[in-house]
């Protein structure tokens, strides 16, 4: 079977640890599905001290997949943000804020916030997934 160049393709940037299982990332045509994405380091560790670094590490990891195809904080559509602790998230979320800006400018996607008992690491305390629609001009498909 031949791929062509609207054939689903995975996403797996060389500096987010290596997926075993999932993708962080499918691109189909120019639109990128983005995978759930928490706040793993390279070292595979979940970083430490609260939902702010988690928030900025999770989004990070996010952005990393969308700009291995060549996308661009304002490429992003959707944005869903899975949290073990809403209370804690709506207490930070000035600096939660000030951590998206400083990463992704003043373009907000539709957003989404979904409170949950549990995520996949027992200390992850927010998981952000969304998808992404680039341009043709931009987008930078990689070989199959």
């Amino acid at each position: 079977m031949t791929r062509t160049s609207l054939s689903p393709l995975a996403i797996n940037p060389k500096s987010l640890p290596a997926p075993s299982g999932y993708s962080h990332g499918t691109l189909s045509g120019n639109t990128l599905y983005l995978g759930g994405q928490t706040a793993l380091d390279s070292d595979m560790r979940i970083v430490p001290g609260g939902i702010v670094p988690q928030f900025r590490q999770a989004f990070s990891n996010v952005l990393t997949t969308l700009t291995e195809v060549g996308g661009v904080p304002s490429d992003l559509v959707t944005i869903t943000i899975y949290l073990t602790d809403i209370p804690d998230y709506q207490a930070h979320a000035r600096e939660i804020g000030r951590v998206w800006r400083e990463l992704a400018g003043s373009v907000y996607p539709a957003m989404a916030g979904i409170g949950t008992t549990a995520l996949w690491q027992p200390e992850a305390l927010i998981e952000i997934l969304g998808t992404a629609v680039i341009p043709d001009e931009r987008l930078n498909r990689p070989a199959s």
